[in-house]
């Protein structure tokens, strides 16, 4: 993981194992099973995902259900990287030189990797890889579905993409090195590739996806509010703006962390110094906003809410009062998980550590952590999500969903959860 000064200086000792396109290749892959194993889990809980996600709703048998289909999709995708990282290892023997030379094999991978998902393959869930990019087409622009037609799916995508971004600033610099007659794209990666700027651009898509999609249902709440008849259930669209504010302020932290990068005196007019502590107040602020969003919106739990809703006796201390998994324990310890990967920046904060996010293995392993929060994340939204269902009613298949926050009933104007489905009437679970 450490830079080796005697291999060569353009590779690290993590780089002759495991160069650029592989890194990217092997996380885009470990987020398919992790999805995966979303869906095995969730079924085992009896949560209907794919009726969430408004997603085919006919029968499945154990054979052919989602998350079967899902893993076979996994591991046909894994089986050629398996043997493609087996060949690169085989031929580069860790020499500099060789792994250098051997880029096409990783790019060989990635190519095939792309043609999996854009081929209309009928044995490979053509019907998942079709929805998934449609689903990808429409958030790509930072377009979002209304209720009916799948918005919680196009939010979930679009949430996943902004735990990519690094992913995604990652694949940009290997295609750039590739085709630059200055590098391999094996070799160790320049995040300047395509210009200073290009690298943060790309990495800030995400987020600026989810802050559309906050402001366009922002203006559908107001839209609403203004014809005739227009419920006012949903409230001003308050929290939409506080929404895209949170994605708001990841650009400052991709910013100054670019600017921390290529540091010049010269050009930024602020000592390091100062650069990095208006890093650090961002990247707080960014953290511990998030983690707020996370717990008390996202999966609707009461830790941040007033006294007497946290220390309600109809619910654990905290929690809510319907949950779906087995022990509170599990609530409990994914809220200290994600507050702990939330915060991987407070590494810079130690003498000892303060190096390992500049590394390439440290790179690596930051965004690994954040998949796997991510992967983590989702169990809760679902289950947040199907724990609020009310009612359900098919319409020529198509499930249509009341929902309410069965913790407290429906916020004046939330986000996703009071998109009711008939009649915006309220059913007791009791």
């Amino acid at each position: 993981m450490d830079g080796d000064p005697a291999v060569e200086p353009e590779l690290d000792t993590f780089s002759l194992i495991l160069p650029l396109p592989y890194r990217v290749a092997v996380i885009l892959v470990l987020g398919i099973w992790a999805w995966a194993v979303n869906l095995h889990y969730l079924a085992i809980l009896k949560i209907d995902v794919a009726g969430l996600i408004r997603y085919s709703n006919r029968t499945t048998t154990a054979g052919s259900s989602h998350h079967f289909r899902t893993y076979r999709l996994a591991a046909l995708v894994s089986i050629p990287l398996i043997i493609s990282l087996l060949l690169f290892w085989s031929v580069t023997h860790g020499q500099a030189s060789l792994v250098l030379a051997w880029e096409i094999l990783p790019q060989s991978y990635l190519i095939l990797l792309a043609l999996l998902f854009i081929l209309p393959l009928q044995r490979l869930s053509k019907a998942g890889r079709y929805r998934f990019l449609t689903i990808l087409k429409r958030v790509s622009i930072g377009g979002i579905a209304e209720a009916q037609d799948g918005k919680f799916g196009d939010i979930l995508l679009a949430d996943v993409l902004t735990s990519y971004a690094k992913v995604l600033g990652d694949l940009f610099v290997s295609e750039c090195m590739l085709f630059s007659r200055k590098y391999s794209s094996t070799a160790k990666p320049d995040r300047g590739c395509g210009g200073a700027y290009l690298v943060p651009i790309i990495m800030s898509i995400p987020s600026m996806i989810r802050l559309r999609q906050c402001l366009i249902e922002f203006f559908r709440v107001r839209k609403n509010m203004k014809q005739p008849g227009g419920s006012i259930s949903s409230g001003w669209g308050g929290q939409h703006l506080a929404n895209a504010l949170k994605y708001s302020s990841a650009f400052p932290v991709i910013v100054l962390s670019a600017l921390q990068r290529g540091y010049d005196p010269n050009k930024i007019g602020m000592s390091e110094a100062g650069l990095f502590r208006l890093w650090l107040f961002f990247v707080f602020l960014n953290s511990f906003y998030s983690f707020y969003w996370d717990v008390a919106k996202d999966w609707d739990l009461t830790m941040f809410s007033s006294t007497r809703e946290r220390n309600s006796p109809e619910h654990p201390w905290g929690l809510r009062r319907h949950t779906h998994f087995h022990t509170k324990e599990m609530y409990y310890g994914a809220i200290v998980v994600d507050l702990m990967l939330r915060c991987t920046w407070s590494l810079k904060l130690s003498p000892h550590l303060d190096h390992f996010n500049d590394l390439e293995g440290g790179i690596f392993v930051m965004e690994f952590l954040e998949v796997l929060r991510r992967w983590m994340w989702i169990f809760f939204r679902v289950e947040t999500e199907w724990g609020m269902l009310s009612y359900q009613c098919f319409y020529e298949e198509v499930v249509n969903i009341e929902t309410v926050r069965v913790n407290r009933g429906p916020a004046s104007d939330d986000i996703l959860l009071v998109d009711y489905a008939i009649d915006n009437n309220k059913l007791d679970f009791d």
